[in-house]
Order: C-alpha cells, then structure tokens, then sequence
C-alpha cells in the first residue's frame, strides 16, 4: 500500500550525466528558503556515490554534500533526467534506489530520470512516463514497463514519472502540494512566476501544423480567463462554446488542441483548486465552498476531491488548513 507522502527531507541523486535543467528545478523548488512567506523548511540534499563533483553538459559539475548512505534519511528522492537515455547509471547508484524502494521510500524521476528507474528493475509492470520523443525507447529497451503516452506526470507504487523538461516542474510542484498542501505550491510557483498546476497532457506539446486563424487562440484563452472569475457558476461546455462563437464541437476539438483536455477536466481541476484554497485559508463550511467552487454540492466537491486528490475535503482541511487572516473569508 502506498504510504502518504512525507516531503522535508529531499535527496537529489547525482550520477554523470544527469541534465543540469532538472537539477535546477529540483533546486529551485525545493532548496530555496521560503519559510519567511509561510512555506515549509527542506532540506535538500546533493546525494551521489562519492563526494566528488558530478560532471553534466556544458562544463557544468555539481558537489554532492552527502553519500548515497544518507538516502536512508530521506522521505523523497528526486532523480534528474539524463543526457544519454542508453548508457546505464552506475551500479551502487540503481541498488541504493531499490534498497529505497523497497523501505517505502517515495522517488520522482524527471524527463529521462525514467530510464534510471528502468535500470533499477522499480519501473516492471507499473504505469510510467518520459519525454513524448522518448516514448518509443523506453517502450523498446524496458517492454515491462507500463509506458503512459501522454501525461504530463504519473504515479504508481510511490514511484512518480513525468514528461519532459518543464513537466518536472509540475511534478515538483505537485509532490509539494501533496506533501504540504495547495497554498505552500502556489508560493513556490509564484516565486518562480510558473503556473501552480497545468491540466492537459503531452499532447498539447507535440508539433502540429500552425492555425491558419490565430483568432481561435485569442478566443480560447479569452474563455479560459472568463471561466476562471466564474468557477462559481454553472459553466457548461456549450455555454463556453457559445461565448467562443463555436459549435460545442468544434469547441471541445480546438480546446483539447490547446490545453491537452477537455474543457470539462480543465474545469474540473481549476474548480478542485480553488476549493483546496479556501479549505485551507477560510473556515467557510463545506457546502459554501462547494457552492463558490462550481461543485453545486459538497457531495459532488467530495467525489471529485476523491478521484482526483484522493481524500476527502474535510480530511484535506484537517492537514492544511492555516489560521484565518482578517478578511480572508474567501470573499
């Protein structure tokens, strides 16, 4: 069974060839101290083989200040993507993460950092993912693996994949929200002037041939913004189709183009959002947040929180929720 995620102490797992982009979010997300605007204190740890500088592209070396011994402390392990996917990562490096495994230990893997886990034996029969232009060789060197083609993160058995380059921000970011709640993500990502969360999936990434009408991305993103100020209201996707100047079904197609949704899960998970908000800034009761966040009841907000968070509203405010500042009652 999948223990809940405990996030304070983090090891960043440094081996050749690991992509300088994912150290450094893995850095900025959680190596920054930002206990001063009310996020919690990490300790973030530059774990490796040895203490001797790891090389990456670009002349670039990282100091480890910690030996894969110190894993044994650590509730998190974060491994970077790599600059070959082919080359296998050093032997004592793969046997620490499955002796980290195996305690329970819950591992992320960025970009390529999927092929790491691969290597380890972690990833066998379980859902994972990589960059969409990896896909095909993760499928091809590791056929037990459960490749998922377009998310932008996954997780099975405490072990979490995610796409490509800036997907390992959203991840980061969403092992902090999992960890330590809505709020505290939402002041990382507004410190590194990045979206808390994104909907969609790979796809919205992948090449397609250029609109002939830049109008249709002017109007979507036009939409987007209106139903983010209304969440409270009962938006339906031929309303929003409506206010687009498009068919319903032409809507949803060009929506899904641009988001890597649909418009009902993109509203979903705004709408779930904004509920984790005010659960943990207001002591509004349960069927007014429901009410304001669009959900119509707190039956249909608590089915939501369950498929999508896995908990329940009540039990998410008993974790995260922060003492009321004056005149934050979610008006």
């Amino acid at each position: 069974m999948t223990q809940p995620l405990r996030a304070q102490r983090i090891a960043l797992l440094a081996f050749p060839g690991i992509r300088a982009f994912d150290v450094s979010v893995i850095t900025e997300v959680w190596g920054a101290d930002r206990t001063g605007y009310g996020v919690p204190a990490f300790e973030l740890r530059r774990v490796a083989a040895s203490l001797a500088p790891v090389a990456m592209r670009g002349g670039l070396t990282l100091t480890p200040d910690r030996t894969l011994a110190w894993l044994h402390r650590a509730e998190l392990i974060l491994v970077p993507g790599l600059d070959d996917h082919v080359t296998p990562a050093p032997e004592p490096v793969l046997a620490a993460l499955r002796r980290a495994h195996a305690r329970g230990t819950a591992i992320a893997a960025l970009c390529g950092g999927a092929f790491t886990l691969a290597q380890a034996g972690l990833l066998d029969g379980r859902r994972a993912l990589t960059h969409w232009a990896l896909t095909d060789l993760l499928k091809t060197r590791h056929p037990r693996v459960q490749v998922e083609p377009d998310a932008l993160f996954v997780e099975d058995g405490n072990l979490w994949t995610a796409a490509g380059t800036a997907a390992g921000i959203d991840l980061c970011l969403h092992l902090v929200r999992t960890a330590h709640g809505a709020e505290a993500a939402a002041t990382i990502a507004r410190s590194m002037v990045t979206a808390p969360f994104r909907t969609g999936t790979q796809a919205q990434f992948i090449e397609h041939p250029t609109p002939t009408v830049d109008r249709d991305v002017d109007v979507l993103a036009e939409v987007r913004a209106f139903a983010l100020t209304h969440l409270g209201k009962p938006l339906t996707v031929a309303a929003l189709a409506d206010r687009s100047g498009m068919s319903p079904r032409s809507f949803a197609r060009h929506f899904a183009a641009a988001t890597g949704t649909t418009p009902l899960n993109w509203l979903l998970g705004h709408r779930v959002a904004a509920a984790q908000k005010l659960l943990e800034r207001t002591d509004l009761p349960m069927p007014e947040i429901a009410r304001r966040c669009g959900f119509g009841s707190e039956i249909t907000m608590r089915q939501h929180f369950a498929s999508r968070l896995g908990t329940s509203p009540r039990a998410y405010r008993a974790s995260f929720a922060q003492p009321p500042s004056p005149g934050t009652d979610g008006a």
